[in-house]
């Protein structure tokens, strides 16, 4: 019988984020299946309220790792904070989300713990009581399903694949996992974190809108002129009006390296699309651009997709868009740019 581990991370203000929620969802549903075993296990500051909160998910038991040495993220402790709970827990399958934090180590973890480890997992099913990952190779080009007989398995579950998990919090019932670091261990200290102020954050995962602006904000407008400066601001007072993420397609991102006019805050990590990325936002707006389908292929995941273009037989007319404003983006943006900051 497998022994079912959630491993996750506590986030900065002690709470679980929706991908580990998410991940903890895929490990509840696969539990009766298999007649698994649930074990949750959580790293980081606070894990003890963390378990609290999760405490209805159905674990038979809750193994922490708490101490100062384990409330930021860092590859030598995260690893080792990792293999001794896989190890306390007796885990055959580990489930955990592919965040930054546990992508970075669970590799790592996976050769001390002579497992074996899968990413970019999308589903997780079991059939006949043989576990089946579903996951994507090439650019998410192509999908395939795979299974192993090797354990300890490692599933990296990515974020936006499968419902997040709903339940009352409650008292649980926690042990804690020592973890013995060596001095060396001890000798990297984290003395503060920088990050960029919200307002020039761009790339937002957990952003309920994707706004993509195509290559047509820098092309000749109606009067014959360019308007990069003023399509610069459009954008910018959008994305700091509704907390949207930002795309951008193959052609304007490409623009910056053929010395043409280009938006200085789009570079090639906001490029969505087939050699891009394949975000999963629930809307998607889609902005001067014409739906080509390499572009298109980036918005597989994406719940509800609208796209606003001149041209009413561009690629988003073609089915490929759930609705298509005709019309002229630059005036369209800029009124919803004043009723958001009316509000």
């Amino acid at each position: 019988m497998d022994t079912i581990l959630f491993l996750a991370h506590t986030e900065a203000d002690g709470t679980l984020g929706k991908a580990a929620l998410e991940a903890l969802g895929a490990a509840v549903e696969l539990k009766q299946p298999i007649n698994g075993t649930l074990v949750a296990a959580i790293f980081g500051a606070q894990a003890k309220a963390a378990a609290d909160f999760i405490a209805s998910c159905g674990a038979q038991r809750f193994l922490t790792v708490e101490g100062d040495e384990f409330s930021q993220p860092r590859y030598a402790t995260d690893a080792a904070a990792c293999e001794a709970l896989i190890r306390a827990a007796g885990a055959t399958i580990v489930i955990a989300a592919a965040t930054s934090r546990t992508s970075r180590v669970l590799a790592g973890v996976a050769h001390r713990v002579q497992g074996c480890v899968d990413t970019h997992v999308t589903s997780i099913a079991a059939v006949s009581g043989t576990i089946t990952v579903t996951r994507w190779f090439y650019r998410q080009r192509i999908e395939g399903s795979l299974t192993r007989s090797h354990r300890p398995w490692i599933l990296l579950l990515d974020p936006g694949a499968h419902a997040a998990w709903q339940g009352a919090a409650g008292s649980a019932t926690t042990e804690t996992v020592e973890v013995p670091l060596p001095d060396a261990l001890r000798r990297t200290t984290v003395r503060s974190v920088v990050t960029p102020p919200a307002d020039q954050q761009t790339i937002r995962p957990d952003a309920n809108l994707l706004f993509v602006a195509g290559a047509g904000w820098t092309k000749k407008q109606k009067d014959g002129q360019t308007h990069v400066p003023e399509a610069e601001t459009i954008i910018l007072d959008f994305l700091r009006n509704s907390k949207a993420s930002l795309g951008g397609s193959k052609s304007l991102v490409d623009l910056s390296g053929e010395n043409q006019a280009a938006l200085p805050f789009m570079g090639h990590l906001n490029q969505v699309g087939q050699t891009g990325a394949s975000p999963r936002h629930p809307k998607g707006l889609s902005t001067c651009c014409h739906g080509e389908e390499p572009h298109t292929v980036g918005w597989r995941f994406i719940a509800e997709r609208r796209a606003i273009n001149l041209d009413p037989n561009c690629g988003w007319a073609r089915g490929k868009a759930d609705v298509l404003y005709v019309a002229d983006a630059f005036e369209v943006m800029t009124k919803v740019n004043e009723l958001l900051a009316a509000k």
